[in-house]
């Protein structure tokens, strides 16, 4: 689940942002991960509230509720910080070193870990246990760590759904049934290789960017990215070895856009301008789309996202955390639980692109509502609903899975494609990069 433009797109921008190169980073924290703080039963005090990116376009919708939040609570006061996306993670991290983190913090599935691993972050579970209900099992998932059982870090907060969109001119002039979009990576390849076959150089198929695609596709495949300890990579298998293979030989025909290996390509305006059949896997881009690109948004269909016979997709979310220490443990988990309640996600969702991870939230009716079936973007609020209700979300990029180690394999991946060096070489050298960095991390 990744990268958007500012400021129409501000909130989208946040949910990825703030994947940083700072998971090896040490963080300080207080007291032991299991000194959970204690509620007195008072809600009560100042608490401070940092979030990534909102201000200006959310600020009305934020200080919305806030301002509920305290005149339900009148002995809290709730000051807001917002702050930019770009060095986000390095502020969490000198922040918790310093002991100023706020009470109530803006996080995502790479800055959490950051924190919780290190003892700064409350376990959810423990300090609201009856939370869990409240939310969409993968989103809750998402904020757990490895072998720390059950216990939960944040708050789900609003979520973006991985979906399928497509060129239906594009697909039909390549010899492709429009109404069989491909459900597996496998189909994929082989649609795309048709799709070349049929394009004569005029459009390309997919995305090549190793960075968007892993470890998405080989989840998707069945292929085994860590053991069962969580303690090392074994992606180095017949399936991956297969999927570089597969991705070289699309590469050389011109399946792909030949800048789109190194991440270079605009996914956005080649869609938009008809070169490219797959478009971007989110809800918001569609929109963009729509904004941007009229003739392309009317051929454009929407599906259910590729996810392979284990029925995974991926999920982008955001959440929010609640310092351990806090001097308030009942105000900020009342404020943290507050703002990520069904109603309140659900009017996010009316300002943005995005889906709410509580239950009561999803089942809003307008996530049901697919019109006539004729308006991408309606088409595509309700199947991403769809899925996040019914899909299997354990698929989701393992916290393992950190930047560092993304831009190792993705080194490799590109080796392979390019074919600078062997499929084989590239995955194996993947993993073995991979682990070193693993290592490495679990010492600091």
């Amino acid at each position: 689940m990744k990268r958007l433009r500012l400021p129409r797109l501000t909130l989208a921008t946040a949910l990825a942002a703030a994947v940083m190169s700072t998971a090896a980073c040490g963080v300080g924290g207080s007291g032991g991960s299991g000194d959970q703080p204690k509620k007195t039963g008072k809600t009560e005090g100042n608490i401070t509230f940092r979030t990534l990116q909102l201000k200006p376009t959310f600020t009305d919708y934020v200080q919305g509720v806030i301002d509920a939040f305290e005149k339900k609570y009148p002995d809290v006061k709730v000051k807001w910080e917002d702050v930019p996306g770009e060095g986000y993670n390095e502020k969490l991290v000198a922040d918790a070193q310093a002991g100023s983190l706020p009470d109530v913090v803006n996080i995502n599935t790479d800055s959490f870990q950051l924190l919780a691993d290190r003892g700064i972050l409350a376990d959810i579970s423990q300090l609201d246990p009856k939370a869990k209900a409240d939310f969409v099992p993968g989103a809750w998932d998402q904020y757990k760590l490895p072998d720390k059982g059950d216990a939960v870090y944040a708050y789900p907060w609003y979520v973006t759904p991985e979906i399928l969109t497509y060129n239906k001119a594009l697909f039909e002039k390549s010899g492709l049934d429009v109404d069989k979009p491909p459900t597996t990576v496998e189909e994929l390849f082989d649609q795309a290789e048709q799709i070349t076959e049929k394009s004569g150089g005029k459009y390309s198929a997919f995305m090549a960017d190793p960075k968007s695609r892993l470890p998405g596709d080989w989840q998707k495949m069945a292929v085994p990215i860590l053991n069962d300890a969580g303690d090392e990579f074994t992606f180095h298998t017949d399936k991956a070895v297969e999927w570089v293979k597969r991705m070289k030989k699309l590469y050389a025909k011109g399946a792909m856009p030949k800048e789109s290996l190194t991440g270079a390509a605009d996914i956005n305006q080649l869609y938009g301008a008809g070169k490219i059949v797959f478009g971007p896997g989110s809800p918001g881009f569609v929109k963009d789309i729509k904004e941007n690109a009229p003739k392309v948004y009317d051929n454009t269909a929407v599906a259910k996202a590729i996810t392979g016979t284990l029925g995974h997709i991926g999920i982008y979310t955001q959440s929010i955390g609640v310092r351990k220490d806090t001097k308030h443990p009942d105000a900020a988990t009342a404020f943290a639980k507050w703002v990520t309640n069904g109603p309140n996600q659900v009017e996010f969702s009316q300002h943005a692109t995005i889906y709410p991870s509580n239950a009561k939230g999803l089942d809003d009716p307008r996530f049901a509502d697919r019109g006539d079936g004729t308006d991408a973007e309606t088409v595509a609020r309700a199947t991403g609903a769809d899925l996040l209700r019914e899909a299997q979300l354990d698929a989701n990029t393992p916290v393992q899975w950190t930047s560092q180690v993304g831009d190792a394999v993705v080194r490799q991946m590109q080796k392979g494609i390019k074919g600078d060096i062997s499929a084989e070489d590239a995955v194996k050298k993947a993993q073995d990069d991979a682990n070193k960095i693993l290592a490495k991390q679990r010492d600091q």
